[in-house]
């Protein structure tokens, strides 16, 4: 359908410029009834898209800074892979404590997702260590030394508890900072994965001891390495993952 689907927002809706979001998505901010927000529109199925809007509205009712997903005028979240959401104000983060408050605020989603299903088609890296398949990972397309140094990687995590993970917390960009929160947007990489993951943060925000830092960021390089493989960041990020 396209942008036209915008249209089901009511009457007073209108794109204004583009937003970076990634290459998966069309992101642009967007007036909806007068007011900032943001639409995104995509090819995430159905099932998807249900997973991540019932996400952040769970984690927005809790008190997290998230988008929340605005309904159309029929209720729906989404339509025809459009998704419209509340603009968040803020910068990124620049300096170590904005950082840990960056930190803080990944642990409490954390804390508020134990034992959510996982995204549907989704896979967490642990399952990977059996399953060859998952979203856009394909390990069948990776040289096989290099499948065994991720699984190796991934290995380290097996048996930990699990909940939902952002995906990709640093990236600055990722991070909408003010005085009074700490809002966390672009939702497309979440999945049940071990917390941990999210947690390998610059200046080791996160606060792991050098232990679990290691194991966290190597079963992150791995994990990147897998997602996007083989482009040239993959290929850079495979190399951090050590020979088994």
């Amino acid at each position: 359908m396209g942008w036209e689907t915008l249209g089901q927002w009511g009457e007073d809706v209108a794109r204004i410029e583009p937003l970076a979001g990634g290459v998966a998505n069309d992101v642009w901010s967007v007036r909806v009834d007068g007011r900032l927000a943001v639409g995104r529109l995509g090819t995430r199925s159905d099932a998807d898209l249900a997973w991540e809007t019932g996400l952040l509205q769970h984690l927005d009712r809790n008190g997290l800074t998230v988008p929340v997903p605005i309904p159309a005028m029929d209720g729906r979240l989404f339509a025809d892979g459009l998704v419209v959401m509340t603009y968040l104000e803020g910068g990124p983060p620049e300096t170590p404590a904005d950082w840990r408050r960056v930190a803080g605020a990944l642990r409490e989603l954390h804390r508020l997702t134990r034992g959510w299903p996982q995204r549907p088609g989704w896979r967490s890296s642990t399952d990977l260590l059996h399953a060859e398949t998952g979203t856009r990972i394909d390990l069948g397309a990776m040289p096989a030394e290099g499948v065994a140094r991720c699984r190796a990687a991934w290995a380290r995590l097996a048996g930990r508890q699990t909940c939902v993970v952002h995906g990709n917390p640093n990236n600055p960009g990722n991070v909408r900072m003010t005085a009074n929160h700490v809002g966390l947007i672009d939702w497309d990489e979440a999945h049940v994965d071990v917390p941990d993951l999210d947690l390998v943060l610059p200046g080791n925000a996160g606060g792991l001891d050098d232990g679990a830092h290691d194991i966290a960021a190597q079963a992150s390089a791995a994990w990147e390495a897998a997602v996007c493989w083989d482009d040239e960041y993959s290929v850079r990020r495979l190399a951090e993952v050590r020979a088994v």
